[in-house]
């Protein structure tokens, strides 16, 4: 494991901590690194998620797979963030999500009685992820408003705000199934907003 990749890991959980050379060394031991291939898959609906997971490197796409086959994305995944179905990771119930690779991704991942195992030897640890976990809460609870209240417009310069720079990686039509429109109006609201912007 490269020093760069595991300080990657630790920059993350010092951002609302500060960390001793001892207690990172106890992370590093709690946490496997681990290589995925672009179009691979981390996690598959069924499945009962057995890691957290934070992305060191690459791009990632958690989505839902609908009645008639037409996916669902709901989260794309980016460098620095935490990716997993965490409702499956704390009751162990059956994960109705996909989590696959748009690019190839280096993760660490950490199981949950390693989480537990981190919260003994770092109690200071559990700040981080009730933050952590927090902040979750209140995107999820903020992009269910946005999906209510707001139109397609709108959602699209918070997508812009949200993941900036990830058009160039992320193809158009799962663009417009995170933002709950087609390929066409998205094409459209972008034509409008480049119009707006001369």
């Amino acid at each position: 494991m490269e020093y760069s990749m595991l300080n990657s890991l630790v920059s993350s959980l010092s951002k609302y901590v500060t960390l001793t050379e001892a207690e990172v060394n106890a992370i590093a031991s709690l946490f496997s690194f681990k290589t995925f291939r672009k179009r691979q898959y981390i996690m598959q609906e069924g499945e009962i998620t057995r890691h957290e997971t934070f992305i060191v490197k690459g791009l990632t796409r958690t989505y839902e797979v609908d009645e008639k086959g037409q996916e669902h994305v709901i989260q794309f995944g980016l460098e620095g963030w935490w990716i997993g179905d965490l409702y499956s990771f704390l009751t162990e119930a059956p994960s109705k999500y996909y989590i696959d690779c748009l690019e190839d991704t280096e993760v660490f991942q950490i199981t949950k009685p390693n989480l537990e195992a981190l919260y003994e030897k770092v109690p200071k640890m559990e700040r981080h992820f009730r933050i952590i976990i927090q902040n979750a809460f209140i995107a999820a609870t903020n992009r269910v408003a946005s999906s209510l209240i707001k139109n397609a417009s709108e959602r699209y310069v918070e997508f812009t705000i949200q993941y900036p720079q990830i058009e160039q990686r992320v193809p158009d039509n799962q663009i417009a199934s995170y933002l709950g429109i087609t390929p066409q109006s998205l094409s459209r609201i972008r034509s409008q907003a480049q119009r707006k912007d001369k």
